[in-house]
């Protein structure tokens, strides 16, 4: 999907907005590298996951979904063959707890989220890991019961102590040494009990000066009676630790053997909770999962921009008759929120994403979505805004094609008004010569004859209330917009005759505005009805010229219709082709082109040279057709039946 299109219709944050749903930075990760598919198969399957995930949240607030901290780092150091410490283990058993909830979860919920509870069946609760962990390790230590050895250490050390410290309780007691010490405590220094001296006293006990106060006034001494009780403490703590190094390395061992089913669950955690951030954004945007076509249609009903909080809800249509769209209508009238909430809308849904719409909205499935929105200037490159808009237009029209939405914000804009006309003209029907869908807005009012008076295109404009003078926010296709300036300065009581006469210079004819004044003087309903009179009288004409145009095209197409064997121009590609199918449902001639056939749209196709010029009456067209080895395994094949043989079709 195009990168530049995606940027500017903010998939982004759609994005940042689903990685504040999202617990663990593996799901993130998956959300930052979320892209539109280009396959329906996939889209729908996306789009059901969501569905069912939306509909076990509705159903129970909770879900089990651990949010992984750590754990991938864990994994490594498996990996590694380095021991897990203690901490390590707790948070390695508390995901494995976790994961088996999760797998509880799902238990009888197939009935109505089949797909989404199937990825739990890979999950493997691994209970004798993390229950050997949680009897080993309690409190973020080492059990004194995680074995017999360490048991019988952990006492040893424990009576030594007591020893040390009635001894050292004894001398504090003294009268003969109470008066020496700077406080009547005991402190440990490097692993030794020691007793806190006045430093002028140091030599009044008997016993080795371990540390030193900051300040010099107090020595931190090991008596002589102690000292041995220490030594042999500290031997036993070597002891403990030895022990407690066999208990870890021996976990470290026993979650490595499951490292394989471990990366599973952690695997399967994600991708939970990255569907579950869709369904809670579905929640949170009130959203549904619409219809996907493959006929190139989009249709909305009450849809929302998913960035905007307070948007006035869209109608849309497009594909049905027609398939590039003019919207016209004033400045911050909501054009380009418009075609950027259809854009955007449609990268969601081809992403997997509900969508804030309402029910019978449906979508195409896009290979991909090209956008020029905005002015793009770039001050490091010393680009001017037209400038700009005609390097991405450049790339827009290289890439359009049958299967690409292509979004044009103020078309032509830039530039002189009347070489933008122009230029805006030539690129809506190069886009539409490669038959695809556009939507396009634009402030040249030629634009909207154009529309109206070319089959395949159609007029919008955004709605404007002219008793208050505020747009409306609202999109009415089959309608072009009058000249708000003129209808405004008309409302505001400008002499109606310097209108006119601006009108006349303008679009180069007269028009009367004395009617539109009465009706700017009439209740709001009297002002509704006349522009629903003035919609129904545009759409009549243009069916009626529509018609004629198909007439005409009829009777053309009648004419020249293409046959097997006739050489045609290839518009697209600027060459010749030979026609081996008969044109399909869809208006589409199968073509060969260098030995490869291709689908071409009839409108693309002009005869070249007939069959009939080409070749002799009767001629076998297999040989032009068919490769050598095709046509011999058709006369095998005509005269009796082999075994494993096929024809290969391209």
């Amino acid at each position: 999907m195009n990168q530049t299109a995606m940027k500017l219709l903010e998939f982004d944050k759609i994005r940042e907005m689903l990685k504040e749903r999202a617990l663990s930075d593996l799901a993130k990760e998956k959300i930052d590298s979320l892209e539109p598919s280009l396959q329906p198969k996939q889209i729908e399957n996306w789009l059901r996951e969501t569905t069912e995930a939306r509909t076990l949240i509705n159903r129970s607030s909770y879900v089990p979904i651990h949010p992984l901290k750590g754990i991938k780092e864990i994994l490594e150091r498996c990996r590694k063959e380095a021991i897990l410490r203690e901490e390590e283990l707790t948070s390695l058993a508390g995901f494995l707890k976790e994961a088996g909830r999760l797998k509880g979860y799902f238990a009888g919920k197939e009935i109505y989220a089949p797909a989404v509870c199937q990825y739990a069946d890979s999950i493997q609760e691994l209970e004798d890991v993390w229950m050997e962990i949680e009897r080993c390790i309690l409190n973020g230590q080492v059990d004194d019961k995680a074995t017999p050895a360490l048991g019988r250490i952990r006492k040893k050390i424990g009576l030594l102590e007591d020893r040390i410290k009635g001894k050292l309780d004894s001398i504090m007691a003294s009268p003969v040494y109470g008066k020496y010490l700077q406080d009547h405590f005991i402190s440990v220094r490097d692993g030794r009990y020691v007793l806190p001296l006045k430093s002028e006293y140091r030599g009044s006990l008997e016993g080795s000066i371990r540390d030193r106060s900051a300040s010099g006034s107090t020595v931190f001494v090991e008596p002589e009676g102690v000292r041995r009780l220490q030594d042999e403490l500290n031997l036993l703590r070597v002891e403990e630790e030895k022990e407690v190094y066999k208990i870890l390395s021996s976990l470290t061992s026993l979650a490595a053997s499951y490292i394989r089913e471990i990366s599973v669950n952690m695997e399967v955690m994600a991708h939970y909770d990255f569907l579950f951030a869709k369904a809670k954004f579905s929640k949170a945007l009130n959203a549904i999962a619409p219809a996907i076509n493959d006929q190139y249609r989009i249709v909305i009903h009450e849809g929302k921009h998913p960035l905007l909080s307070n948007a006035v809800p869209l109608a849309f249509h497009i594909g049905d008759g027609y398939r590039a769209l003019v919207i016209t209508g004033p400045n911050t009238g909501g054009k380009t929120v418009t075609i950027k909430t259809v854009g955007l809308l449609t990268m969601m849904v081809q992403s997997g994403l509900h969508v804030p719409v309402g029910e019978g909205s449906e979508f195409a499935v896009f290979t991909d979505i090209l956008a020029d929105i905005g002015d793009g200037q770039s001050i490091t490159e010393s680009l001017s805004t037209f400038s700009s808009h005609i390097r991405n237009i450049i790339s827009i029209v290289a890439c359009a094609g049958p299967e690409t939405l292509v979004i044009l914000d103020e078309l032509g804009s830039g530039t002189d008004p009347q070489e933008g006309m122009g230029l805006a003209v030539s690129l809506l029907e190069t886009i539409h010569a490669k038959g695809a869908t556009m939507l396009a807005t634009t402030h040249h009012s030629e634009l909207k004859e154009f529309a109206a008076t070319h089959s395949g295109f159609e007029n919008g404009c955004m709605g404007f209330d002219l008793k208050t003078l505020k747009p409306l926010y609202q999109l009415h296709i089959g309608r072009s917009g009058e000249s708000n300036a003129f209808l405004i300065a008309l409302r505001l009581g400008l002499d109606r005759q310097i209108i006119e006469r601006a009108h006349e210079v303008t679009y180069k004819e007269r028009k009367d505005y004395s009617r539109i004044q009465l009706f700017l003087d009439e209740p709001e309903e009297v002002l509704e009805n006349e522009e629903i009179r003035q919609s129904h009288l545009q759409q009549e004409q243009k069916k009626e010229r529509a018609g004629n145009a198909a007439k005409a095209e009829g009777k053309l197409s009648k004419e020249s219709a293409f046959r097997i064997g006739d050489c045609v121009w290839i518009h697209s590609i600027g060459k010749t082709g030979i026609v081996c199918e008969l044109e399909n449902s869809r208006g589409e001639v199968g073509v060969m082109f260098r030995k490869k056939k291709l689908k071409v749209n009839k409108k693309r196709l002009s005869l070249y040279v007939s069959n009939k010029k080409l070749y002799p009456e009767n001629y076998e067209m297999d040989i032009v057709l068919e490769s050598k080895e095709n046509r011999k395994k058709k006369k095998i094949m005509a005269k009796h039946h082999v075994e494993g043989l096929t024809i290969e079709k391209e």
